[in-house]
């Protein structure tokens, strides 16, 4: 897949690994440690064990970018307390990267998974910059704005539709 004509071929994938793991805690670090400033030690969590860890691949194997699904358990105190309804976060795109459709690609994939795990929701919380990313992407803002690693954000959620 590939977001522009011209633009280097990616795929994204459910993560399998070790080391696909690895690869994207690597882009995490770039993006929210490194650009963002976001303190280390609460980049990375307990969440992290359970979640289902998306990762988008250049076809050379250079990491593009990543996002993960909270579901069940993990995911309630983030939807609501429903449990119908999964929580996508920590998705992150290279810089290098910005621009090929990945960010979009990793959050369709976070959708598959989670219709594959019998939710019919998911939730996020988006920075407020990135409103309009997931806003054309299909999901609605709803409550008041809060702050999250001291960066602004806003919760938000897309009901999937049936395929």
């Amino acid at each position: 897949m590939s977001g522009r004509p011209g633009a280097p071929s990616y795929t994204v994938r459910v993560v399998a690994d070790p080391a696909d793991r690895e690869a994207c805690f690597a882009v995490r670090k770039e993006v929210f440690v490194g650009e963002q400033g976001v303190p280390e030690e609460i980049e990375y969590d307990a969440y992290d064990a359970v979640a289902v860890h998306v990762l988008a691949v250049r076809e050379d194997g250079l990491p593009l970018g990543t996002g993960r699904l909270l579901h069940g358990e993990a995911a309630l105190g983030r939807t609501g307390g429903d449990a119908s309804v999964g929580s996508l976060g920590r998705l992150a795109v290279s810089r290098a990267a910005r621009g090929l459709g990945v960010g979009a690609a990793l959050v369709r994939a976070v959708e598959d998974a989670a219709r594959a795990r019998g939710l019919v929701a998911v939730d996020l919380h988006a920075q407020t910059q990135a409103l309009g990313f997931y806003e054309r992407l299909g999901y609605v803002a709803y409550g008041p704005e809060f702050p999250d690693a001291g960066i602004p954000h806003r919760a938000m959620r897309r009901v999937l539709p049936a395929v």
